[in-house]
């Protein structure tokens, strides 16, 4: 997975979270991770950004399976509990929400992972897709109280203007 985005993004990162290298956090593959200042029970709450080009014609939902699927080879189960395309034909976009558990030391956490996967078309080549996604993951005990920190990420994205050139 790459360690940078294929497009450059901004957003803005709640209070009680912090940007943390993504290597040092379990994440290498991830260009940004935030954790929350308070861990659960051993378990540190984080919102992870990455993505790449999809220049292929695979839809959104085809590439949340794909990341599903990904996800099945390191936890012994995993279940989608929710699902919807959101956005617009111009601008379209997927959540899911995933239940899996996860074992840290001796200790099984039960987790839930908020998904939302943006795609965005070159506007001068629409064959030229690149797919944002943007996770949240947090005990299922927490997640609720986290989930407008993760929304106010998601509503924040903007293109990067000043890396343009």
């Amino acid at each position: 997975m790459p360690t940078t985005l294929p497009i450059p993004i901004q957003f803005e990162v709640p209070q009680g979270w912090r940007a943390a290298p993504p290597d040092e956090v379990g994440a290498p593959g991830a260009a940004f991770v935030a954790v929350h200042l308070l861990s659960d029970t051993g378990f540190t709450s984080n919102i992870t950004v990455d993505g790449e080009y999809r220049p292929d014609t695979a839809t959104l939902p085809r590439i949340a399976d794909e990341s599903v699927s990904l996800m099945s080879e390191s936890v012994a189960s995993i279940r989608v509990t929710d699902r919807r395309e959101t956005g617009s034909a111009g601008a379209p976009g997927l959540t899911q929400t995933l239940a899996f558990s996860v074992v840290l030391g001796r200790r099984s956490h039960d987790l839930l992972q908020s998904q939302v996967y943006l795609s965005l078309l070159d506007v001068n080549d629409p064959h030229k897709r690149a797919v944002i996604r943007l996770m949240l993951t947090s005990t299922a005990s927490r997640h609720l109280a986290l989930l407008d920190d993760f929304r106010s990420v998601v509503r924040t994205i903007r293109p990067d203007e000043s890396a343009t050139p």
